[in-house]
């Protein structure tokens, strides 16, 4: 597939290939969304504790008699009944991580990534050279691209003065090709990424080529 290149001032510069195999993916719903529920599942740290009545503190003597009082029964003050006493059927420390494939993992990753290709979220920059942070230069970039407050750039690598520069502008995120994720991808309307990036995404999750078989020898 043929995409236009932009460069750092909106302007197309010329065409690269994308590999179709990555970024002409039909959408699977029900994958992307099982890879969004377990990568949000997997971030729970699953800590929420809560005594029940046998660990709180307070005496275990009965307030008052169980009849002749007019009275409802009542037994100690550490009851899950009373303010104060323990809790019944309450959360424990328990794991939430939940596995998945790793090729319906890679596959979901792909149906984002097309997803953003089809729906002209995905721009595509020669590349970013900064040589100190530049707030403005991003700032100006994006407005060249027509590119909104929701926006994640993407390159091949973590590039120290593009984080500084970018790090200040509310809605815009910085983030290694290495690291792009269904999550986060999901979270931000547009994805701007450099030909490296873009290089570096198919060599990670493209599909690989398998070797022909060899035939047997008679």
């Amino acid at each position: 597939m043929q995409v236009q290149v932009y460069n750092f001032k909106g302007k197309v510069t010329g065409q690269i290939e994308i590999r179709d195999d990555v970024f002409a993916v039909p959408f699977n719903g029900t994958v992307v969304h099982q890879a969004l529920v377990r990568q949000l599942a997997n971030r729970r740290l699953g800590t929420a504790d809560t005594k029940k009545r046998g660990e709180v503190s307070g005496s275990g003597r009965k307030l008052f008699a169980q009849k002749h009082t007019g009275r409802a029964r009542r037994g100690d003050v550490r009851s899950p009944l009373l303010r104060g006493g323990g809790v019944a059927f309450g959360p424990h420390p328990r794991s939430y991580r939940q596995d998945m494939p790793k090729k319906m993992r890679r596959l979901a990753l792909r149906c984002v990534l097309s997803g953003k290709a089809s729906g002209g979220e995905l721009k595509i920059v020669d590349k970013l050279e900064l040589d100190g942070p530049k707030t403005k230069a991003i700032l100006d970039m994006l407005i060249a691209l027509r590119i909104g407050d929701s926006v994640i750039i993407a390159t091949a690598e973590a590039e120290a003065n593009l984080v500084k520069s970018a790090r200040n502008l509310l809605g815009v995120k910085t983030m290694p090709a290495p690291l792009l994720n269904v999550a986060a991808l999901l979270s931000f309307k547009d994805l701007v990424m450099t030909v490296d990036a873009v290089r570096k995404v198919e060599e990670l999750w493209g599909e690989k080529s398998v070797p022909e078989a060899v035939g047997s020898v008679n």
